[in-house]
């Protein structure tokens, strides 16, 4: 994956997985993204950045959070965005998802940020887009979502400092399914994390191969027990298939943070979930919304990630 998304110097082409991507690389980015942040959200400072380029959100999935904070990252750096839905166009007539791209960027564009329900959909588009081109993952099935991994490591690191091999980090619930807890641990590993642990129902858990390198645990109170941070995931019941959770009642009583649970945790220790949130499923609302929450954090710092996401992409472009 890494001869697709990076050039021969070892510089970003496309951002595909966080899966094997150098810790200085990916250091690089959340220093970008720290150094855009102050223009993130007032508007104007980074727009002459790349004036008259085209950003295109090209989406075969639904998406709120992550199109939207695409949208104003393109919007920030002075780009043109094209926003393609997926829903009235030519791919209901029986068009490629290929053939929709190749059109599209033959208008123009110089990057497309995808969201696809197949693993590894958006590495295929990757490879076949024009050399000038770049791509980003906006999240493909179960595989990657590799701004949202950077946006939580961004969010981390601003709390915890720059020294992961200091931390301990729980993700927890619904691994199975979940993209971004693929790109967190891809992270996480990455950049030396102390002590990685994952929890969550047997039945909920990726092969172990997986997880190597993971402390993985069943008992969730004893997961939590003097973590630095906790990524709370979704239950994502679209994904799954009947009867994974006998019950949303049990699921929560099992594996969801209370206020009583994240009393086990470091007296300092952050709450993140990537959203949206089921509350009082996977979290409590007093936890969602207390003073160790930093999930808005969370999304406002994905702009800014975004933003040097691109911003590297287009540096790492010849033209």
């Amino acid at each position: 994956m890494n001869d697709l998304q990076l050039t021969p110097d070892g510089r970003l082409r496309h951002l595909l997985t966080l899966d094997g991507l150098p810790a200085p690389l990916l250091r690089q980015l959340l220093d970008q993204a720290e150094l855009l942040r102050p223009h993130a959200h007032a508007g104007t400072g980074a727009r002459t950045r790349h004036p008259g380029r085209t950003c295109c959100t090209l989406f075969f999935e639904p998406s709120t959070r992550t199109r939207s904070s695409f949208q104003l990252a393109a919007t920030r750096l002075g780009m043109d965005v094209l926003n393609f839905d997926v829903a009235t166009s030519s791919t209901k007539k029986g068009e490629s998802a290929l053939d929709t791209l190749k059109t599209i960027e033959a208008m123009g564009v110089d990057v497309f940020v995808i969201r696809h329900a197949s693993d590894g959909a958006v590495a295929e588009l990757a490879a076949g887009a024009n050399p000038g081109t770049r791509v980003i993952n906006a999240g493909d099935g179960r595989a990657a979502h590799p701004t949202q991994g950077l946006l939580d490591m961004l969010t981390l690191r601003q709390h915890k400092g720059d020294d992961f091999s200091a931390l301990k980090v729980l993700v927890a619930g619904d691994v199975l399914h979940s993209r971004v807890a693929r790109s967190d641990l891809h992270a996480l590993r990455a950049l030396g994390c102390g002590e990685i642990r994952v929890c969550g129902p047997a039945n909920l858990l990726p092969d172990a191969s997986e997880l190597a390198g993971c402390r993985v645990l069943q008992d969730f109170d004893e997961a939590v027990a003097g973590v630095d941070a906790v990524i709370m995931l979704r239950l994502q019941r679209e994904r799954m298939e009947q009867g994974l959770v006998p019950s949303l009642e049990g699921y929560y009583r099992d594996f969801g943070l209370s206020p009583e649970r994240l009393a086990r945790a470091a007296p300092d220790a952050i709450v993140m979930h990537p959203g949206p949130m089921n509350r009082g499923i996977e979290i409590d609302g007093f936890v969602a919304d207390g003073p160790q929450s930093v999930i808005l954090q969370q999304a406002a710092n994905g702009v800014p990630v975004r933003m040097a996401a691109i911003d590297l992409l287009l540096g790492a472009d010849s033209r």
